[in-house]
């Protein structure tokens, strides 16, 4: 994710002189908050006599519910376009809101045209914000749209080292291994299987061995010791767009449905060579007609928006590292 930490050291070293608005979009738990807040931080560290705020973007909307209560929207306006640096978390929170997108369109321009530096983060680009106003998505894309991806395996080691190290904890190198081989998809999900490992040692008063670390880790992630298959495929990408996995076997035929059936049904003929029987199975039975059509529709998409072949592609990587 060298772009997404280049950008942010940019920001912070020449707000609104770099990079403004700056996106950063991935996951939950890849790191996108501790960018955002390093941002603050480093700047902070200058001196440099900044007005800053830092708010998830669901505080703003209880806020901005509370000044409409209370009748202090002017008070509650004021203040949040008083700040010299706004870096607010998880914009996805603002979908179907439409005052506080209204008020929030407002205070992104006056600040923006102010010459004051704006740090968003949400957890997919801001095209597929679906309920967000074209005029916001548009403003979102006006500086730098940068995506935070899961930590590739070298990445994973050397943030388990790190952590334990921290910790004042030795682990041999073939359970680090191990813990990054299971755990793939984010940060937070590597700490927390250190934390479980070490709570599975002491409360059986066993030393942290291997054979240890493969009971504590058993099922430690959606992928851990899960060889790539069809049903792996399904329930990543569901996972990926926010759908039940039952929901792409279905008859159901709306947007939020057909894209991500599409995208399974791509990734399983790409990663597998599944024939087209095969994958119509997979899916309630369809035959090879519709599966060709959706292959192919996949394609086109991929072909023509650079944010879905980005998402496609750092699912893709992810599935292959597991397999």
């Amino acid at each position: 994710d060298w772009l997404a930490q280049a950008a942010s050291q940019s920001v912070a070293e020449r707000p609104a002189r770099s990079y403004n608005p700056l996106f950063l979009y991935g996951a939950t738990g890849l790191g996108k908050t501790h960018l955002m807040q390093a941002i603050a931080n480093r700047i902070l560290e200058t001196g440099e006599a900044l007005r800053i705020c830092y708010i998830p973007a669901e505080q703003f909307v209880n806020e901005m519910v509370t000044a409409i209560y209370e009748h202090t929207t002017d008070a509650f306006r004021a203040r949040y376009r008083s700040y010299d640096l706004l870096l607010v978390d998880d914009v996805q929170f603002l979908r179907r809101k439409e005052h506080t997108q209204e008020e929030f369109f407002h205070t992104f321009n006056v600040l923006y045209n102010g010459g004051r530096q704006i740090v968003l983060t949400s957890d997919r680009h801001p095209k597929e914000l679906e309920g967000l106003e074209e005029r916001l998505v548009s403003r979102f894309e006006w500086g730098l749209v940068a995506a935070v991806h899961p930590p590739d395996y070298e990445t994973r080691v050397a943030i388990l080292r790190k952590k334990a190290d921290e910790d004042c904890v030795e682990l041999d190198a073939e359970v680090i291994e191990l813990i990054a081989e299971c755990c793939r998809s984010s940060v937070r999900e590597l700490e927390g299987a250190i934390i479980k490992l070490l709570a599975f040692s002491s409360l059986t008063r066993r030393e942290v061995t291997i054979e240890l670390a493969r009971q504590a880790l058993a099922g430690a992630g959606p992928n851990a010791f899960r060889p790539l298959d069809a049903p792996r495929i399904r329930d990543a990408v569901a996972e990926a767009w926010e759908v039940a996995p039952a929901s792409l076997s279905s008859p159901r035929r709306s947007r939020s449905i057909v894209v991500p059936r599409q995208v399974a049904m791509f990734l399983m003929r790409e990663l597998l060579n599944l024939p087209l029987a095969g994958i119509g199975r997979e899916f309630g039975g369809r035959d090879h007609s519709t599966v060709i059509h959706s292959v192919r529709k996949g394609e086109e998409r991929l072909r023509a928006e650079e944010a879905f072949r980005e998402k496609v592609e750092s699912l893709r990587m992810q599935l292959e590292r597991g397999g």
